[in-house]
């Protein structure tokens, strides 16, 4: 059965001129690593007739303890981006920074692996959704950080940088997102925290900071996209406001995208209009 994000996506690839709609050539189930006695894989999505594309690295939600690659944004594969969905340790079988470490695994074995899928090692993007948009972001702003490098796969040697992050609906600091939460958020955010660190944030205060992109900022870290909801009960939308003002502090490149009235995960993040801002986005970013 089609999810509503899969119902979109078709939609977005077969219907919307203006994304100049590609067929595509999907690798699943690549192994990136293999870590704790099992392997980590990826799907990669590749738009047909195109030469050395973009590369967008996308990062799941599921508040750090579910959720899986399989339902990855793939409307970006028709506007002529390469994509590459990537699982990650939860947060039942591993605590952060696992989930970090994996991910800036994937990035080295995407850029290690270039010239085998064809994308370009020169302009890579990393993106994701709610708890996967506060990965994404992270890995984004610490590039060469030792403490969130890790040493998960074989492509040690290559860099986990990337050129550009989308951030839909995610948080950007574990220190203040409970007092910020509504009732109704502080029994999402608070359980799932906890999953996350161990502990409550309060009795972790040096693994929430690590854990929050807003502490990682600096003056070369790459441009940003937000994606927030005004409505979201679960996600407070002054997360985002952190992270853009963080970056206006750094004078970095940094856009914000309210969807009014919009809730945690609201479809509307992936109608046309949003789908083609992102993408104009990354071309400005990455280039065509």
């Amino acid at each position: 059965m089609w999810s509503i994000r899969g119902l979109l996506a078709l939609l977005l690839v077969t219907c919307i001129p203006t994304l100049q709609a590609q067929s595509a050539r999907t690798i699943k189930d690549i192994t990136f690593a293999r870590v704790d006695g099992r392997d980590l894989k990826l799907d990669l999505y590749l738009p047909e007739g195109i030469r050395h594309p973009p590369l967008l690295v996308w990062v799941h939600g599921g508040a750090w303890w579910r959720g899986s690659k399989d339902e990855p944004p793939v409307a970006f594969v028709s506007s002529g981006f390469a994509l590459a969905s990537v699982e990650y340790r939860l947060s039942g079988e591993a605590r952060f920074p696992a989930q970090i470490f994996d991910i800036k695994a994937a990035v080295r074995f995407l850029r290690a692996k270039a010239t085998t899928y064809g994308y370009r090692v020169d302009r890579i993007a990393i993106g994701g959704e709610s708890a996967g948009a506060h990965l994404a972001a992270l890995v984004g702003v610490s590039n060469g950080e030792k403490e969130l490098e890790g040493s998960v796969g074989t492509n040690l040697t290559e860099s986990s940088s990337v050129q550009a992050i989308l951030d839909y609906y995610g948080a950007s600091n574990l220190q203040t997102i409970l007092p910020q939460s509504t009732p109704w958020g502080l029994s999402v955010r608070v359980p799932a925290l906890q999953k996350l660190l161990g502990a409550h944030p309060d009795s972790r205060p040096a693994l929430a900071k690590l854990a929050s992109p807003v502490t990682h900022v600096d003056d070369g870290d790459p441009p940003l996209l937000l994606y927030h909801g005004d409505q979201d009960p679960q996600m407070p939308i002054n997360q985002a406001h952190e992270l853009q003002g963080v970056y206006e502090q750094h004078h970095l490149k940094v856009y914000f995208d309210v969807l009014h009235g919009g809730v945690h995960g609201d479809t509307a993040f992936y109608d046309q209009p949003h789908t083609e801002r992102a993408a104009r986005f990354l071309r400005e970013v990455l280039g065509k």
